[in-house]
């Protein structure tokens, strides 16, 4: 699934191409996402100009005249492709066409995205936003904030980072690269970070994060750019997906047994024991 910085990579090419453009036409291929794409939605954003674009968590608000919002979520597999092909690309459900000819399209073949429509002032009272957590590279974020929502949990810390109540937009493998940054083995309850703990953690998210929307994201399976391009923060990757190699810090074998793979509430966690502290 896109996380945080490919969702905001996306966001960014679709501002590029598309924001003060009309929307002249919306051809709706199929309506049965992960939920239902309202039946009136073409007519609803017909004729309306889009005003500019606003990220939060994994969502993104597409801001049109007249007050009112598109809710998109690209899923598992969903993507955004700008100057769409005819005849559409397989899986394409959804595709905008602006009054300057451009065409984009919403291709999402495993169809766990969504679109939606919002009032613009209502946009964080939508049922799937209004209890998430704060956006990580906001001022809202800080080792209190953190500290507070963390406290007494009983629940790996790993696996409380994937919640998007506890803080928005992070996913597994961002999880996973600010956990190694700041040396906290996944397996650690939350309750038991300390408060040095979770200043590093949260300067780690903040840099990991940073890195990322800088490189255009990770490519993994089906995420490209909107413009067709890739992203390169997986080149950077530390741990993730690197199960069996060597821990980039620490010293060679038989100090160090190199990355490891395990399995937290059905998620791949990778990490290096040795240098990942357990607390």
């Amino acid at each position: 699934m896109p996380e945080l910085p490919e969702v905001e990579t996306v966001m960014r090419g679709m501002q590029i191409a598309l924001q003060d453009r009309t929307i002249t036409t919306t051809h709706v291929h199929r309506h049965d996402l992960r939920w239902q794409i309202p039946a009136n939605f073409a007519q609803k954003i017909g004729g309306r100009r889009i005003v500019s674009f606003e990220r939060r968590g994994k969502y993104i608000f597409i801001r049109l005249s007249g007050g009112l919002s598109i809710l998109l979520h690209l899923g598992m597999s969903g993507r955004i492709v700008l100057d769409s092909p005819l005849p559409p690309a397989k899986h394409e459900h959804v595709v905008f066409v602006t009054d300057d000819g451009k065409r984009c399209g919403f291709i999402d073949p495993r169809r766990f995205g969504m679109l939606d429509l919002v009032q613009t002032e209502h946009e964080l009272q939508h049922r799937l936003l209004v209890n998430m957590g704060p956006e990580p590279l906001s001022a809202l974020f800080t080792p209190q904030t953190l500290a507070h929502a963390l406290a007494h949990k009983n629940t790996p810390i790993k696996t409380l980072l994937l919640d998007q109540h506890i803080v928005a937009g992070l996913g597994n493998i961002y999880v996973c690269e600010a956990l190694y940054r700041a040396k906290i083995d996944p397996r650690s309850m939350a309750k038991n970070l300390k408060k040095t703990d979770i200043t590093q953690l949260v300067k780690a998210i903040r840099a990991v994060l940073s890195e990322a929307i800088a490189a255009g994201g990770s490519s993994l399976k089906d995420y490209v750019r909107p413009e067709g391009g890739l992203g390169y923060f997986q080149h950077a990757w530390k741990v993730y997906g690197r199960a069996g190699e060597k821990c980039p810090t620490c010293a060679t074998p038989p100090h160090c047994t190199g990355v490891q793979r395990i399995t937290q509430a059905g998620r791949s966690t990778f990490f290096c024991p040795t240098m990942q502290k357990l607390r």
